[in-house]
């Protein structure tokens, strides 16, 4: 792509990097970044800049969050022992909607993957495991993508947590298999939770 300046082309490659955005669609935001009047942008780039430098992740669950411990796990309604696993927080925005869970989470930040390089210690698997050793966690719902990768991490939690007298749940097969949670819609993502299993019947299913 030949634009004619150097300027909107290095503006147009950093746009390309965010997901899901290709040179076509960079150019347009480039575009219009470039129409707004200096005000704007600079509010724009001020808010990228402060959510990057500001932004911290909770010391509990890992979910993002202004503070050292997040609105959900500094929230005293919400029931700490019950610990609903997601891969990122754009999961637990998904489970904040269905408006049926009281529960706390915790937030792994990706799923095992060899493939990609991703092994149990990249995650926050061990931190959950020391959850449920010390803050006495009565439930782990597992509601992880039913994808290989979710399945995967899904069995590797489960090995790890099986020694603890905690009961392991996993979210119902309404969820079809193969599905990302992010774009599940809230009713059937509320009835997977609400109808969610023992692990144990999930693998002997």
């Amino acid at each position: 792509m030949n634009l004619p300046s150097k300027h909107l082309e290095k503006a147009v490659e950093q746009i390309a990097t965010l997901p899901g955005i290709g040179k076509k669609t960079a150019l347009k935001l480039a575009i219009s970044l470039l129409k707004r009047n200096s005000e704007e942008v600079e509010a724009f780039v001020e808010a990228i800049y402060t959510m990057k430098h500001h932004s911290k992740f909770c010391k509990t669950c890992y979910n993002i969050s202004d503070n050292e411990i997040c609105e959900i796990c500094s929230n005293s309604k919400r029931n700490k022992l019950q610990v609903c696993v997601v891969e990122d927080m754009k999961n637990v925005l998904s489970f904040e909607a269905t408006g049926i869970y009281s529960g706390v989470y915790h937030v792994l930040g990706g799923l095992i993957s060899p493939l990609d390089g991703i092994g149990p210690n990249d995650l926050t698997i061990s931190s959950l495991v020391e959850r449920v050793k010390n803050e006495n966690v009565e439930e782990v719902i597992l509601a992880l993508s039913t994808t290989m990768e979710g399945d995967a991490t899904n069995y590797y939690i489960y090995n790890r947590l099986k020694q603890y007298d905690v009961k392991i749940s996993v979210l119902s097969r309404g969820v079809a298999i193969g599905d990302d949670l992010e774009y599940i819609d809230e009713v059937t993502l509320g009835k997977s939770l609400m109808n969610r299993l023992p692990f144990e019947n999930a693998i002997a299913g």
